[in-house]
C-alpha cells in the first residue's frame, strides 16, 4: 500500500520531538495518526475523472496560414502556397473566382466556404474571425485561402486582431494581387516612363472617399467598381480627369473567363458595359491605352 511505502520506521519507535520513545497508547495513537495520513495519501493520488478532465492541459493552438490566392488558375499561386494546400487539415476560403487552388487540397481537409460577393447575401466577417479562431483553438492549422493577396482589400486586418486576442499564431503568404496582374493580363503594365509614372489602388465600395487626392495621379487602379462604375466617373470627373481618359475594365482577370472593355472616361459615365462585371478592376489612365497595341499613347 501507498502508506506502508511512506512510512518506513517501526511505528513503535517513532520520536518524539522530546527525543524519548513511545509509550503503548502513545504509538497506537501515531499508528492511528499513520492510517489517517496514508488513507489521504491515497486519495490524493485517485482523482475523480470529472477533476481529472478539468485539469487535463488544453491542446495547442494551431497556426493560422493567411494565403493569397492569386488570380484564381493554379498556375498562378506561389510555391509556398501551393505546398500549404496540398497538406491543408483545413481550409476556410473565400469566393475565389476560378477554383483551381481547391483541387490542391487532400481528400481529408475539411472545407469551409465564407465567400462574399457585392449585391449578394454573404457571411459577415466577424463570423469568420470567430470560425478561424475556434478552429486554431482545437489545435489545427487552418489554410485562410483568400483570393489575390492578403495585403489588398481582404480584410486580413480584422482577422489578425482577433487571432492574436485569441492567442492564435498565424503567417502570412503573399499572392498575385488583380490590382498588379490584371493590366498585364490585359496586354500593358502600370507604369511607363512618360505617361503612367505612379499609380493608386483604391475601392470601389467606398463613393464617399476622397476622390480629389487622385486628381494629380496618373493612373488609378480600382477594385470591386463594376457595381458603382459610373458614378466613379463622375468622382473622377469632378476632380478634373480629363474626358478622353482611357480606361480599361478587366473582367475575371486570368481566367478562362477573362472580358476586356476598352473606352472613355466619358463613355464609362454615359454608356458603361451593360454585362455583369464583377468581380473586375478598372484602370483609369492613359497608360492603359497600350493595352491597345496600335501604337496610340
Amino acid at each position: 500500500m501507498l502508506g506502508a511505502r511512506s512510512f518506513s520506521s517501526p511505528i513503535g519507535s517513532t520520536i518524539h520531538p522530546g527525543g524519548s520513545n513511545c509509550t503503548k497508547g502513545t504509538a497506537r495513537t501515531h499508528r492511528k495518526h499513520a492510517l489517517r495520513r496514508s488513507q489521504q495519501a491515497a486519495g490524493a493520488h485517485q482523482l475523480p475523472s470529472a477533476q481529472a478532465a478539468e485539469s487535463a492541459p488544453a491542446p495547442s493552438k494551431g497556426t493560422c496560414f493567411l494565403v493569397g490566392g492569386g488570380l484564381g488558375p493554379v498556375d498562378h499561386l506561389t510555391v509556398k502556397a501551393a505546398k500549404l494546400l496540398q497538406s491543408a487539415e483545413v481550409c476556410v476560403y473565400d469566393d475565389l473566382g476560378a477554383q483551381g487552388p481547391l483541387e490542391l487540397l487532400p481528400p481529408s481537409c475539411e472545407r469551409v466556404y465564407v465567400g462574399k460577393r457585392g449585391g449578394k447575401q454573404s457571411i459577415k466577417q466577424p463570423d469568420i474571425d470567430r470560425i478561424l479562431v475556434e478552429l486554431c483553438s482545437q489545435g489545427r492549422n487552418v489554410i485562410r485561402l483568400k483570393g489575390g493577396c492578403p495585403s489588398v482589400f481582404s480584410r486580413v486586418s480584422s482577422e489578425m486582431t482577433a487571432l492574436t486576442a485569441a492567442g492564435c499564431p498565424y503567417e502570412f503568404v503573399p499572392g498575385i494581387s488583380s490590382a498588379l496582374a490584371a493590366p498585364l493580363m490585359a496586354g500593358f503594365p502600370l507604369t511607363q516612363a512618360h505617361i503612367g509614372t505612379a499609380f493608386a489602388v483604391t475601392s470601389g465600395h467606398d463613393l464617399d472617399q476622397n476622390w480629389a487626392a487622385f486628381a494629380a495621379i496618373p493612373t488609378l487602379v480600382v477594385l470591386m467598381a463594376g457595381r458603382t462604375l459610373p458614378q466613379i466617373g463622375r468622382k473622377l470627373l469632378d476632380v478634373s480627369w480629363a474626358p478622353d481618359t482611357h480606361v480599361c475594365i478587366v473582367r475575371s482577370a486570368g481566367t478562362s473567363e477573362q472580358q476586356i472593355w476598352h473606352m472613355s472616361l466619358a463613355s464609362v459615365i454615359a454608356d458603361p458595359p451593360k454585362e455583369d462585371l464583377s468581380p473586375c478592376i478598372v484602370v483609369f489612365g492613359n497608360v492603359a491605352r497600350l493595352g491597345l497595341h496600335d501604337g496610340s499613347v
